[in-house]
């Protein structure tokens, strides 16, 4: 057909049609030859409306005779199969036009009749133009029919996209992985209300939601669930009158879950699995976006935390200090119930509790191969325990003596050796997560550091302040603690102790011997005085005792049993002299100097009355 035509087609009818034209009795519109079988049902539906019209008004079209409808190539429609044309009969036609062209008409409508009669042709004629006005009435009622079936499904899919594009705005906008997982739960809820929705994850995350479970992968090649996640692709499963869908939650780097979605069948669509395809991957983008601003947070405040951590344990250079921060720190960083950092000693080749906030666990030692501390020294590597109680493969004392349950712990290491250990532990169990387990690991590592600068420090000090030799302190060391102690104490006493012809025991015996004689009184005057006492190398054999908060006769008894453990305890046997000076807040202030001159001058008496004595100046 080359008539002029739109591309407008009712989807049920089949049928085309165009604007009705100026000039013309009815529509000026073409049927094509795809459309003739739905044109020829609505011209029989004419029809017969038509004759059911002409009987209620009694048309003479009806009366003794054969009324039909044929297509213009003869074939019969409706009514008489066979015009009969004979002298006894008279054969009425009148054309049913539908072509753009008069002449080309569609169908005719037939009335054979015994009786002749020329108004019966007119009455045909007129009976021929009602029908195809019914007909094109009909055809213009499914046309528009048929648009505004259009409009609705096109308004439809219009909402449609319109809420799927909101539902991928508010997932997008979510900066956290529990936001992202509650708005997609809920949208579904509310485009599905009669369907069942759960989503599976394949990694460990708690938001409260019971339709947020653990994704099971036991079972894979049976639960559809898993072999979706496995597969990256959707599966549909039909069981109990139930269709199970199981969509793939993926972003650009993996499958983070699986998205279950059951309803009836009635409530079932073919295009649901694409929306719910896309609301997976729209949730599973968003999902990785939040995950990636999560962790890129936790790293930038972990940076912070290192750096701030760092600079506060190094604004210290006291061990004791270094340890009771660590423990402080370490407690409010992983809302920890305990906190123990041991140090391991070398020498005697244990751990002791360095700091802690367990009371009982203070100052307690451990063997370098005894519980968690002995697996971390001999491995050095650090370990995480999410349940003590039902996975007990060492027994701890502190752990069973506080009743904790979940525990990390990590070597703290000076280059390739473990100088110690930290213990974090809770009393409920998987309370740590993997993450707390590896920043524990960076943040031993700046504890490490740290003990080792304060460490190295002591111990450059102490060198400093100590005498090579004897292992007493330097003589500036007792000045300033003499001083010190002067601001706070009511009293203190000096004992200057002096070995007797050390000169002539060198010159005898060798100056080698001479050392180990000086070193031999050290170790008596250690003996002989308390953990506040300051020992110190005054000069050469010359030795001074700084006994705080004592006064002269029971510093003079501190004295005498200095002076008769040094003749017990030597060999070749040496005797000592001592001069003792004392001060008191009630006389005016007493220099250091002149504390050390009162002492010199009783020495140097104790000397001339004939050595191995004492005097009190």
């Amino acid at each position: 057909m080359n008539a002029d035509w739109t591309n407008k087609t009712d989807s049920r009818s089949g049928i085309s049609s165009n604007a009705q034209q100026p000039g013309t009795i009815f529509p000026q519109c073409e049927i094509r030859d795809i459309d003739d079988m739905h044109a020829i049902q609505l011209m029989k539906e004419c029809f017969l409306q038509w004759q059911q019209d002409a009987k209620l008004i009694d048309s003479p079209l009806l009366e003794e005779g054969n009324l039909g409808l044929y297509l213009s190539n003869g074939q019969a429609v409706i009514g008489i199969e066979q015009p009969v044309a004979d002298g006894h009969h008279t054969r009425f036609e009148a054309s049913l036009y539908t072509r753009s062209e008069r002449s080309n008409c569609f169908a005719r409508l037939v009335l054979d009749r015994r009786t002749p009669g020329r108004e019966l042709q007119a009455l045909l004629q007129t009976s021929a133009l009602l029908i195809t006005q019914m007909f094109y009435h009909r055809l213009d009622m499914l046309f528009y029919g048929d648009l505004h079936s259009r409009q609705q499904i096109n308004e439809k899919e219009a909402r449609h996209q319109d809420t799927m594009f909101q539902i991928a705005k508010r997932l997008h906008d979510q900066n956290d992985v529990s936001s992202v997982l509650q708005v997609l739960l809920q949208d579904l809820t509310l485009l599905y209300p009669r369907a069942t929705v759960n989503l599976y994850l394949s990694q460990d995350h708690v938001n409260g939601d019971s339709r947020v479970k653990p994704l099971p992968l036991r079972n894979g090649a049976e639960d559809i669930y898993a072999r979706s996640f496995l597969s990256a692709k959707p599966l549909l499963h039909t069981e109990d009158e139930v269709i199970s869908a199981a969509i793939p939650m993926s972003g650009k780097q993996a499958v983070y879950g699986v998205l279950s979605f059951d309803t009836p069948p009635e409530h079932w669509d073919e295009s649901d699995i694409k929306a719910l395809v896309m609301l997976a991957d729209t949730a599973g983008s968003a999902f990785e976006n939040a995950k990636l601003f999560e962790q890129s947070n936790l790293l930038i405040d972990e940076l912070q935390l290192i750096n701030e951590l760092t600079k506060r344990l190094n604004q210290s250079l006291r061990l004791n200090e270094v340890f009771d921060f660590a423990m402080t720190e370490l407690l409010n960083i992983f809302k920890a119930d305990y906190c123990n950092v041991l140090q391991l000693s070398k020498e005697h080749n244990q751990f002791q509790i360095v700091a802690s906030n367990v009371p009982m666990a203070a100052n307690e030692t451990y063997t370098a191969d005894y519980g968690f501390c002995g697996i971390i020294n001999s491995t050095k590597e650090p370990l995480i325990i999410s349940d003590y109680w039902t996975n007990r493969f060492v027994d701890s004392k502190l752990m069973d003596g506080t009743a904790c349950r979940s525990l990390i712990a990590a070597p703290v290491m000076s280059g390739a050796e473990v100088i110690g250990v930290i213990l974090v532990s809770h009393k409920n169990p998987n309370y740590f997560s993997y993450e707390n387990y590896k920043l524990l690991q960076v943040l031993s590592t700046h504890i490490a550091l740290a003990i080792s600068n304060a460490s190295l420090h002591a111990e450059v000090r102490r060198m400093v302040i100590t005498d090579n030799l004897t292992g007493l302190y330097a003589r500036h060391y007792l000045n300033e603690q003499i001083q010190f102690r002067q601001r706070k104490d009511p009293c203190g006493s000096l004992v200057l102790v002096d070995i007797d012809h050390f000169k002539k025991v060198n010159d005898t015996y060798g100056h080698l011997t001479g050392d180990s004689i000086l070193v031999k009184v050290s170790e008596v005057i250690r003996s002989c005085i308390r953990d506040s006492d300051i020992a110190a190398r005054w000069g050469g054999e010359e030795l001074a005792v700084y006994l705080p908060q004592i006064r002269s006769m029971q510093a003079y008894r501190i004295a005498e049993r200095i002076r008769s453990m040094v003749e017990l305890h030597t060999k070749p046997e040496v005797t000592v002299s001592c001069g003792l000076s004392e001060w008191t807040f009630e006389e005016d202030k007493l220099s250091v100097e002149s504390l050390f001159y009162r002492a010199d001058m009783a020495l140097y008496e104790a000397k001339n009355n004939g050595r191995n004595r004492i005097m009190i100046g």
